[in-house]
């Protein structure tokens, strides 16, 4: 139709503070987008890594053969594979002491894991609090760069003499369009993070679960002994 204004015209006319806003929002829609990408790949990976590696665990192979195979190829996406070479790893070194008492052995074994465990969650939460703080933030960015260029249409309205509608449209427009901007970047965040939470703690459930399992073969090793 016409006399519509064009998108672009609206963007480039505005002022140099919500112009400013404007950069900032896309910045942080386009780091978002290629974080979003990334964790998603993260996780699916580590989703199929974890079920690979239970099912070689359960299929009575050996633990020794186990360690010294993955230890040939790690793989470190794998946060149960990690938990299991902490483990034992920290098992054998404390079994090979010649005064060993089982408790200590069992007590350094889920330090280990412990330890293994809290790189693991690190590792999955990697870049959530970027996807957090874009989604609270970016619609009040939005929303400060649609109050500051409603404030200059207004201003610019008492300099003419004939008041009208047309005359303060554009420079609303103008503002609106970053509300809309703040908006689409906080919402792909926002879900990203809510979505990526959610799966991030139920790998690390299903970790504390394989370390529970674990520790308890080894408790019964220990003392098998």
């Amino acid at each position: 139709m016409e006399g519509k204004l064009p998108m672009w015209s609206l963007v480039a006319n505005a002022s140099l503070t919500v112009q400013f806003i404007m950069v900032l929002l896309f910045l942080a829609s386009f780091v978002s987008w290629v974080m979003i990408f990334q964790r998603h790949q993260v996780l699916r990976k580590a989703r199929r890594s974890m079920r690979e590696f239970e099912d070689r665990f359960w299929s009575g192979v050996d633990l020794a053969q186990l360690f010294r195979d993955i230890n040939q190829s790690p793989n470190t996406i794998c946060g149960a594979e990690n938990i299991f070479r902490a483990g034992l790893q920290e098992f054998t070194r404390l079994t090979q002491k010649a005064n060993r008492e089982p408790d200590v052995v069992m007590n350094g074994v889920q330090r280990a894991m412990r330890v293994a465990m809290a790189r693991e969650e690190e590792k999955l939460e990697r870049h959530l609090p970027f996807l957090a703080t874009v989604g609270s933030t970016a619609p009040y960015m939005g929303l400060f760069g649609t109050v500051w260029g409603v404030m200059n249409a207004f201003r610019g309205l008492a300099t003419v003499q004939h008041a009208a509608i047309s005359v303060v449209a554009p420079g609303i427009a103008e503002a609106l369009i970053t509300t809309a901007i703040g908006l689409f970047a906080a919402i792909p965040a926002v879900v990203a993070y809510n979505r990526f939470s959610s799966q991030a703690e139920s790998l690390l459930s299903n970790y504390e679960t394989f370390a529970d399992e674990f520790s308890s073969i080894l408790y019964r090793r220990v003392h098998s002994v």
